[in-house]
């Protein structure tokens, strides 16, 4: 397939430009830098010039291929009225562009939110719905072109996508383990999350846009539980750090914007998810990989 990918130079989008490249499928990125462009030209993928806010260069980009992967975010925290704005529109952009044609629309989405005292399975509906709502109601919005003949996938992801050059979740715990001399949990860290490693990741991808079928959700998860305090602990014996408990109340100046999340429970199974697809994810477990070094070398 000729795959348009947004987000093709972040994180997980990289990654899923080389699943795909490397499993035979053509590329084309959005690329919103020079530096985007050359990085994109080094992997023999193609480009689109635009970004989120240039909705014909979105446009352009779906019409000219064969599967749309929208991975692209702003991940504005510091406006994220913002960022549920861009992504509606884009979604709403893709989706009316792919109307009719049977075509994949793959649409990454966030697993946090979705129920309260139990893991999130793949049967379970977004409540997110509207403009007003988290990421613009996105998930909900994609679904809905099922019926205008799209085969919109759903990928939930978990909230660490972790590996060696990782600037997310447990890059911001870091840094700020770094900054505090100390390894925090918040409470007494049970909370729970979710993770992957990156390059199972895009594997999932690629199997969803060549086999999934419409309407599906997937479950971007290898592991279902890992508590917040085993990930405090393994960033502490990567630094050399004492592992301290952090009260609640002052998990913001503790951790920055990322306390609200450390301090939430954030679960998912994908049995549903590998069973549909034969997935079975390889890489290393979140905390091997914090431990190897990837957050500190």
């Amino acid at each position: 397939m000729r795959a348009f990918v947004t987000g093709a130079t972040g994180w997980i989008g990289s990654a899923v430009v080389d699943e795909l490249i490397s499993a035979g499928h053509q590329v084309i990125g959005l690329a919103r830098s020079g530096r985007a462009e050359q990085a994109l030209a080094a992997k023999g993928a193609g480009l689109v010039r635009g970004d989120l806010d240039d909705l014909a260069s979105l446009r352009r980009g779906a019409a000219e291929a064969d599967a749309v992967i929208h991975m692209a975010n702003k991940h504005d925290w510091g406006n994220p009225a913002e960022s549920d704005r861009s992504e509606r529109a884009a979604v709403q952009t893709l989706g009316d562009a792919l109307a009719g044609t049977g075509r994949p629309f793959v649409v990454a989405a966030p697993l946090s939110g979705l129920v309260e005292g139990r893991a999130a399975t793949e049967d379970d509906v977004s409540p997110a719905v509207g403009p007003a709502s988290n990421r613009g109601g996105s998930e909900n919005l994609a679904l809905d072109y099922v019926a205008q003949g799209v085969r919109t996938v759903i990928t939930r992801f978990a909230p660490s996508v972790h590996g060696r050059g990782d600037w997310g979740f447990v890059n911001f715990l870091t840094e700020a383990a770094r900054k505090q001399g100390v390894s925090g949990y918040v409470g007494d860290g049970s909370a729970t999350w979710s993770a992957v490693h990156r390059d199972d990741a895009a594997r999932l991808i690629r199997l969803g846009m060549e086999q999934a079928p419409a309407g599906t959700r997937l479950h971007v998860v290898a592991e279902e539980a890992v508590t917040t305090r085993e990930i405090a602990e393994a960033i502490g014996r990567s630094l050399g750090l004492p592992v301290e408990s952090v009260a609640p109340q002052d998990a913001g100046a503790h951790f920055g914007f990322v306390g609200s999340f450390f301090a939430s429970t954030m679960t998912a199974s994908s049995d549903a998810t590998r069973q549909l697809l034969s997935w079975e994810p390889t890489g290393p477990t979140l905390l091997a990989d914090i431990e190897a070094g990837a957050y500190t070398a």
